[in-house]
């Protein structure tokens, strides 16, 4: 599974800025989970191959009390569910009795500890880490999280000293890997044993009753599934217990394990910033994508009609995601939804020919041309497939770093369409190739010039006439 890397410091020493770089998202895109705004935030990082959660915490200031005090303990507990953490320090401010102090409680639990001295752009590495030697955690990393300075070679020293695994379970690669994930007490167990036809998982009307992942083996129509029943993300700050407090990020980490993630939502309570939070993070992932809408027995038809707005509105950015209005307790519209998780795997594991997506690339460009940049047209060539699960498809063409957001959903659009791509994001990237005569061209003098366009001429000419 995912390793864990906390980020712990003062306040105001770049935490949030570093944690925004490596999750490569805006604060939008982030579990900005309620009762964790103050403390904690979670997202998902990569340094090359390797991906890890990271962890935004509060800024510890020395108090334990108030408001500072609980900050402090969200802190300690985001310190207990990492493997390794960074303390961030001020470089131009310079070393504190805050940082002393935060280094000697974070030495004693044992835990890998990596300096990172912020701020130090346009600063001597050597001179600017000197003083932050006397924490007593090895070698400190100058940096500059709003720049992206040294962040990687921090990185790569952190990833270097954990395992590439940890504690992962078995896996069977014959069976499609279902996250079943949302808030407390939304039903997510109810479903999983509607679908095993047993009582399988312990259901309790009490948020917070599953306090880890579960992995429980499920076959339907000659499929073979491994549902994973996660714990809620619970919307207070009061994780207290020791179980529950791994629950946020065990839930991350069996996203990260899944092929396709089933987001229950809860009719009676609408969509929630917290379901969004948890939609986006799902979305980061690029993991295939099941909305079930639970507990839909029993509504009005207005208080329907009221969800399903809320739905279209909240959530426009999952329009490629087949949406279900289940009852898990009861079992309608179950069976339906594992027909779409089985397409939505299916869609994003599918292969993609180069010969067909270049031929839907250039009837896409003929239909609607991309537009002038500087009085040149952008021209797009050809396309090919550059990884699956999320599809990812590689455009090739001239100037394509000026591609507007607008034209390239349009092309995802299109691709989805033709492809059946429902079910899971679709990533375009777009490379610019190099003219390999330009170079040639412009070292050449007007004689030179003149005398190549004859040559080429003479050549068409033979050619013609063989």
């Amino acid at each position: 599974m995912l390793p864990v890397i906390a980020i712990i410091g003062r306040p105001n020493v770049g935490k949030s800025t570093l944690f925004n770089l490596l999750t490569r998202s805006r604060d939008a895109l982030v579990a900005d989970l309620p009762g964790f705004t103050r403390d904690r935030q979670y997202g998902f990082g990569r340094l090359g191959s390797r991906p890890y959660v990271a962890v935004d915490t509060g800024g510890l200031d020395g108090s334990s009390e108030g408001l500072p005090g609980e900050m402090a303990k969200q802190t300690l507990r985001a310190f207990a569910e990492c493997q390794a953490a960074i303390l961030m320090v001020d470089g131009r401010s310079g070393l504190n009795a805050v940082d002393q102090e935060i280094a000697a409680r974070l030495r004693r639990a044992g835990k890998p500890i990596y300096v990172a001295v912020n701020k130090t752009e346009g600063m001597a590495a050597d001179v600017v880490t000197g003083e932050f030697h006397a924490l007593g955690l090895g070698q400190p990393h100058a940096i500059s999280a709003a720049h992206g300075s040294g962040v990687d070679t921090l990185i790569e020293s952190v990833l270097a000293g954990l395992p590439a695994d940890v504690e992962a379970p078995a896996t069977d690669e014959r069976r499609i890997h279902v996250a079943v994930v949302g808030r407390p007490n939304v039903g997510k167990s109810t479903l999983i044993n509607r679908l095993l036809g047993e009582e399988r998982l312990i259901t309790f009307d009490q948020p917070g009753t599953t306090r880890d992942s579960i992995y429980v083996p499920f076959d339907r129509d000659a499929q073979a599934y491994m549902l994973i029943d996660t714990a809620g993300i619970r919307r207070r700050a009061r994780v207290s217990d020791k179980f529950e407090k791994f629950s946020i990020v065990k839930t991350l980490q069996a996203v990260d394990q899944a092929q396709v993630v089933i987001v229950m939502l809860d009719a009676r309570e609408g969509v929630t910033d917290q379901d969004a939070s948890l939609l986006g993070l799902v979305m980061q992932r690029g993991r295939a994508l099941v909305l079930a809408v639970n507990k839909w027995d029993g509504l009005e038809d207005n208080q329907r009609e009221n969800v399903r707005r809320l739905i279209d509105v909240k959530l426009p950015f999952l329009e490629f995601a087949r949406l279900h209005f289940i009852s898990a307790l009861h079992g309608s519209g179950v069976g339906e939804l594992m027909q779409s998780v089985k397409r939505a795997y299916t869609a994003a594991t599918r292969q993609l020919s180069t010969p067909e997506l270049t031929r839907v690339l250039e009837a896409a460009v003929a239909q609607h041309q991309p537009p002038l940049v500087r009085g040149r047209r952008i021209r797009l060539r050809y396309a090919h497939q550059g990884g699956r699960n999320p599809p990812v498809i590689v455009v090739h063409g001239n100037q394509t770093s000026a591609v507007p957001d607008a034209y390239r959903r349009y092309l995802e659009g299109v691709f989805r369409e033709a492809f059946d791509l429902y079910g899971t994001p679709v990533h375009i990237e777009f490379r610019s190739g190099e003219n390999p005569y330009a170079q040639r061209r412009k070292k050449q003098t007007p004689k030179q010039a003149k005398v190549a366009r004859r040559q080429r001429r003479i050549a068409r000419g033979r050619k013609h006439k063989q």
